[in-house]
């Protein structure tokens, strides 16, 4: 009794209902509350921390941004669920929410679409020099756990691994350090009506979530970019359960020099020794290694299982996950 009341006292005041019920449809910013809402920046962030402190809202920090959604666990998203299914979606203020709602994201849309445009080229060039993603999507399907239930995909960037297994998780995390990369995967998110992933601004070196939070990790052409792969793939692996999956897409070691000037690769492929000794640090067993090659590019798909932690290993930044989970 006393653990609801906070609750259902927060959600008493109509606009607090209406941030509620537009929370429950994306992540959103305070900003882009104010835009729909049509109130004062102090009076929307008034509201918002009386409902994230009763637990009905989530809140996480992007830079200077800060986003917020529908709570997912505890009593206050069990709370927030039912008074959702309360609501008549043809109440003249949640009408005109929601028409407010679809301007701000079809601006959010097209802010992704000019950035992805401005890049797509350097990616699809990428793409021809190596075998054709619909294989190697094929491939993590084929190795994706049945029994997974959550996921974190460690530099998401358009979220489509988050969006290929979708139908196979109950819940999906992505994390990347580019806030416009984050804009387009929200928008990719979004008109794939993929509503329980969600992404958010972190760092591939300190992950902002405490250690066995994942039954899946997934690393998706993204180590060749970092200056310290082994220590992201032990950080990668400080999240996953007992028996979690990490799987690790990249290419194998080649020669093309020019990705380093015009793509900004720091690592020209990865040898399967090099992986495997990262692997065995990181406390990943059951190694297993596909190559499919292209040309003349060949990309692998290495996994591995977490069975625990060599006796020698501390995490890198054991202070961060409770600082951001806070922020």
């Amino acid at each position: 009794m006393k653990a609801l009341l906070p609750a259902l006292r927060a959600i008493a005041e109509p606009t607090r209902l209406r941030i509620l019920w537009l929370c429950a449809r994306g992540e959103l910013s305070v900003t882009e509350l104010v835009q729909v809402l049509g109130q004062s920046q102090p009076r929307i962030s008034r509201h918002l921390k009386l409902l994230s402190e009763a637990g009905l809202l989530e809140r996480f920090r992007e830079g200077s941004w800060i986003f917020h959604r529908i709570a997912r666990d505890g009593l206050g998203a069990d709370v927030a669920q039912q008074l959702l299914s309360l609501i008549n979606d043809d109440d003249p203020d949640i009408m005109m929410d929601a028409d407010r709602l679809a301007e701000v994201k079809d601006e959010r849309a097209k802010l992704a679409a000019d950035y992805f445009s401005a890049n797509a080229a350097n990616w699809d060039r990428i793409r021809t020099l190596h075998i054709d993603d619909h294989d190697v999507e094929g491939v993590l399907r084929e190795l994706f756990p049945d029994t997974a239930k959550d996921m974190l995909d460690i530099g998401t960037g358009t979220s489509r691994m988050l969006e290929l297994f979708a139908d196979r998780i109950e819940s999906g995390h992505g994390i990347d350090l580019s806030r416009d990369m984050l804009a387009v995967a929200r928008a990719n998110l979004e008109r794939a009506g993929v509503h329980h992933c969600s992404v958010r601004q972190g760092d591939l070196y300190q992950l902002p979530y405490p250690p066995q939070s994942f039954d899946v990790v997934m690393i998706h052409q993204v180590l060749h970019f970092m200056d310290e792969p082994g220590r992201a793939i032990r950080e990668a692996a400080r999240v996953l359960r007992p028996n979690g999956l990490l799987l690790l897409v990249d290419f194998a070691p080649h020669t093309r020099e020019e990705f380093r000037s015009d793509y900004s690769h720091r690592r020209l492929g990865f040898s399967e020794a090099e992986v495997a000794g990262w692997f065995k640090a990181a406390g990943l067993g059951d190694l297993n290694v596909k190559h499919l090659p292209g040309d003349p590019l060949t990309v692998s798909i290495w996994s591995g299982h977490a069975v625990g932690m060599p006796s020698s290993y501390t995490p890198d930044h054991p202070k961060t996950d409770k600082r951001l989970l806070d922020a």
